[in-house]
């Protein structure tokens, strides 16, 4: 016991010795304090209750009021590791509803391209015989009218096929390569069409105007049309068969104007088919 105590009276004086004047002063009097404190709370007198109270109080505010930023600290990081897990859930979230809103555009334009092949095939689609072409591009001149499509050699398309839009006559082949081939339009200037109108069978022919309306011209017939009067191809010539129907008398267009029954602004899919199949 008495070796342990020379122990740490040895070390309090090397500790003690190592330490400038001021130095020794202040742990000199800390000491004191100390052992007077130690002895008064001894005695259990009640001046150090207070004290002891008093540094009680002030080291737990003290205490609190070091742990105060802290503990924000800690609020803060949940809160924003909170609000980024909220924000990453949110953008998921909205990529799911991207995702079906594409899936949802995506639907509806296949539905409407099916729906529009229906129309361009006929519902009966088993003896249909024909080429289903996609309009690549419009060449929309002042007066010449014709469309690229996306068939060409290689799928069989020839020269002098008849391009049908539905079931109406819209125009013929007249250029082909391999991969694309060239319709021109019976809106074309160049376009000339034997036609036969009805009521009245008048034999007449068709020609473009380079606008969406044809005019009935070279008529062998004194004309007495109505409006409203169905043209059709007459099969004369042999380019296209009889009956095709084109479109309808419309004066208040022009004299003797034909309006088409396909509007040839908006073309997206054709059928192409020979005269042959036209015919059986």
């Amino acid at each position: 016991m008495a070796s342990g105590r020379d122990d740490f009276i040895i070390a309090i004086r090397s500790a003690f010795l190592k330490k400038s004047n001021k130095q020794q002063f202040s742990l000199l009097a800390l000491i004191i304090f100390s052992i007077v404190l130690i002895f008064l709370s001894n005695l259990n007198f009640v001046g150090i209750k207070y004290i002891k109270t008093g540094v009680n109080e002030a080291t737990y505010r003290l205490s609190a009021l070091v742990s105060y930023p802290e503990k924000k600290l800690n609020q803060s990081i949940i809160f924003f590791s909170d609000y980024f897990t909220v924000y990453k859930e949110n953008q998921n979230l909205k990529d799911k509803i991207d995702q079906l809103n594409e899936k949802r555009l995506n639907y509806i334009f296949l539905e409407n391209e099916n729906r529009r092949l229906k129309e361009i095939v006929g519902e009966n689609t088993i003896i249909f015989d024909g080429i289903v072409a996609r309009v690549l591009i419009d060449k929309d001149g002042k007066y010449l009218k014709s469309i690229i499509l996306n068939k060409g050699s290689k799928d069989r398309i020839k020269i002098g096929m008849v391009v049908l839009e539905k079931n109406y006559l819209i125009g013929q082949i007249i250029e082909v390569n391999y991969a694309t081939s060239r319709a021109i339009l019976i809106s074309d200037l160049n376009s000339n069409i034997p036609v036969v109108i009805e009521p009245g069978s008048y034999q007449s022919i068709l020609s473009g105007t380079g606008n969406d309306y044809g005019i009935i011209k070279y008529s062998k017939d004194k004309l007495d049309l109505e409006e409203n009067s169905i043209v059709y191809t007459s099969g004369s010539g042999g380019n296209f068969r009889a009956g095709l129907p084109i479109g309808t008398i419309n004066n208040q267009l022009d004299n003797f104007a034909v309006e088409f029954f396909s509007d040839l602004s908006q073309l997206s899919y054709v059928k192409i088919q020979s005269i042959e199949s036209l015919e059986k």
